[in-house]
C-alpha cells in the first residue's frame, strides 16, 4: 500500500523572504549594541549601509552564518517559483529564465556574504558586483513572475498588485540613480537609505509569493511502498 504525504512549501517561500530581512535588521541592532553603528532609523537617517552592519563584532558571525543558507534557500526558492507557475498553467517563456537566474542571484548572495568584512580591492569588487547582481536579477525574477500571474484568469488581480510592487522598486532605483547624476552630494548622505529600501521591498515581494503558494496550496508529495 503507497504511503502519501503532502507538504505544504509556502513555509519556504516565507523562509526564504523572513531570513535575509530579519538578517540585516538584527545585525544592526546587534551592532548598535556594540558600538560598532549609530542608533538611527536606517531607511531614512542614511545612517549606515547594510553591508556595516556584519562587518564586525558578533554580527559578522550572525550575517554569514545565515545569509550563506538564506542564499541556498533562495536557490531552491526560484526553482520552485518556475514549477509553481507550470503547475497553475503558465509556460510563457520567461518563466524558463526564473530558475537561471535565480541561480545567479543567489550565487552572487553568497560571494557577496563571503567577502564581507574582509579588506582588498578584490574583496571590494566582489561585494560590489555581487550585490549589484543580487539585487537586479532578484527584481527581474519578481518581475517574471508577477508578469506570469498578471496573464493568468484566475491570478490576474494578485498579478497586478505584485507588478504594482515591482513598479515601485523600479521607481526608487531609478530615483536613486538620477539623484546620484544630479545631486550627488545630497545623494552622498542618503544612498544608504535607498539601499533598507530597495531590500525591504525585495523581500516583501517574496512575502507576497508566499501567501500566494498558500492560496494555492502549493506542496509537494512524498511516498513510499
Amino acid at each position: 500500500m503507497m504511503d502519501h504525504r503532502f507538504f505544504h512549501l509556502w513555509w519556504l517561500a516565507l523562509a526564504a523572504a523572513l531570513i535575509p530581512l530579519l538578517t540585516i535588521h538584527t545585525t544592526f541592532l546587534v551592532s548598535v549594541l556594540e558600538g560598532h553603528v549609530d542608533l538611527c532609523v536606517p531607511y531614512w537617517d542614511s545612517c549606515t549601509s547594510i553591508s556595516r552592519t556584519g562587518r564586525h563584532g558578533t554580527s559578522y558571525f550572525i550575517f554569514k552564518g545565515t545569509m550563506l543558507p538564506a542564499a541556498l534557500l533562495g536557490i531552491l526558492f526560484w526553482w520552485l517559483n518556475a514549477r509553481w507557475l507550470r503547475q497553475l498553467g503558465i509556460h510563457s517563456a520567461g518563466v524558463a529564465w526564473i530558475p537561471w537566474l535565480g541561480l545567479i542571484a543567489c550565487v552572487s548572495l553568497a560571494a557577496y556574504t563571503l567577502a564581507l568584512g574582509h579588506a582588498g580591492d578584490g574583496f571590494n569588487l566582489i561585494r560590489r558586483v555581487g550585490v549589484v547582481l543580487y539585487f537586479s536579477l532578484t527584481f527581474i525574477c519578481e518581475l517574471l513572475v508577477s508578469a506570469a500571474l498578471r496573464g493568468h484568469p484566475r491570478w490576474s488581480n494578485p498579478g497586478l498588485r505584485l507588478l504594482n510592487l515591482c513598479q515601485l522598486t523600479l521607481a526608487v532605483g531609478i530615483l536613486s540613480v538620477i539623484l546620484n547624476g544630479v545631486v550627488p552630494e545630497f545623494y552622498s548622505h542618503k544612498d544608504d537609505a535607498f539601499e533598507w529600501i530597495l531590500a525591504f521591498l525585495i523581500n516583501a515581494h517574496a512575502l507576497w509569493l508566499a501567501l500566494l503558494w498558500r492560496k494555492s496550496r502549493f506542496r509537494v508529495r512524498l511516498w513510499a511502498g
